[in-house]
């Protein structure tokens, strides 16, 4: 056995440990849980292990002087609760979400601009954020019978990559490899089928400028190139956990709804028009609640600028 698998096998079976640990904690634990684990690394932790500096500063340009230290300290830190808070939920999923109590556990909003948009006999491209907790929306779908194909990167380790996989397969859903999973993507849309994806990471140097919280934002273009060539609908998503309610509720709520609906025949097929849209679109759905944004994500990494001096020494 070499060095590579065992330590494949000892991250697998310390995830996997931690996983049914999480599994079986009751939710207020699990809540308690997350906040110490919070607090602990905005407090006790180097910053520099929690990349504080990257949240902070895409905060400060993101609402500029609206928002004061403090409350951009408490954003911080409510943002590694959400994500602790998530892991949980996440596990303890399969289990707890049945159609029984999806009314419980799930408030839709746009509802039947969502169904009507799934059932037109069109592609659809079911596109969301970092934001919130993007799993329980792709486990909504599947348990109402509209299977996804999920673009998701593969994992370095094959252990834990399997194990995601499984698990998001029991949502009855397909997974394409980001990575070269060009060609199954296609023939998903060609056949109709939903693609479900998250479209707010950077698009490095060959992405198409966009503002997203006022700053231009290197954006991928396939993601319009595909709806306009393949005539999909864009549906922009979202799955943000609502205010505890213990009295009532036994688990976590969410709403699990659309901010948008994009056609790309309604904006001419205009590639610059549906980029921004739906870029739009995932800001407006951050906006409320933007505590449950990943803001250590380097959104912002490319800048125009400096893309626009390596193509005039390229051009040269």
């Amino acid at each position: 056995m070499n060095w590579l698998r065992l330590r494949h096998l000892a991250e697998y079976f310390a995830f996997r440990v931690v996983t049914c640990i999480a599994d079986a904690l009751p939710i207020r634990t699990a809540v308690w849980l997350a906040e110490t684990a919070a607090w602990m690394l905005v407090h006790v932790l180097p910053k520099r292990m929690t990349r504080y500096k990257v949240a902070r500063e895409n905060l400060e340009h993101a609402y500029g002087d609206t928002l004061t230290s403090a409350e951009i300290d408490d954003i911080i830190y409510r943002m590694w609760v959400h994500l602790f808070r998530m892991v949980v939920e996440m596990v303890q999923l399969p289990r707890k979400l049945r159609l029984y109590n999806c009314a419980e556990v799930c408030q839709f909003r746009n509802r039947d601009v969502s169904v009507r948009a799934l059932c037109t006999g069109r592609p659809v491209m079911m596109l969301g954020g970092h934001f919130g907790n993007w799993e329980i929306a792709n486990f909504t779908f599947g348990m109402f019978g509209f299977p996804l194909a999920v673009v998701a990167r593969d994992l370095d380790n094959p252990y834990l990559d399997a194990w995601f996989r499984r698990y998001r397969k029991a949502g009855k859903h397909r997974l394409i490899s980001k990575k070269g999973g060009g060609d199954a993507i296609v023939d998903m849309l060609s056949h109709r089928g939903i693609v479900g994806l998250l479209g707010d990471q950077d698009a490095g140097n060959r992405g198409l400028f966009v503002p997203f919280f006022g700053r231009p934002a290197s954006t991928f273009k396939s993601i319009a190139l595909l709806a306009i060539e393949y005539r999909a609908v864009i549906c922009v998503g979202f799955a943000r956990r609502l205010p505890d309610d213990w009295d009532r509720y036994r688990w976590v709520r969410y709403e699990v709804g659309c901010e948008e609906i994009i056609d790309p025949l309604e904006l001419d097929n205009d590639l610059d028009v549906v980029t921004e849209r739906y870029t739009a679109a995932l800001e407006r759905a951050v906006r409320r609640s933007p505590e449950q944004y990943f803001w250590v994500h380097r959104r912002w990494k490319t800048r125009p600028e400096a893309v626009k001096r390596q193509r005039k020494k390229v051009a040269a």
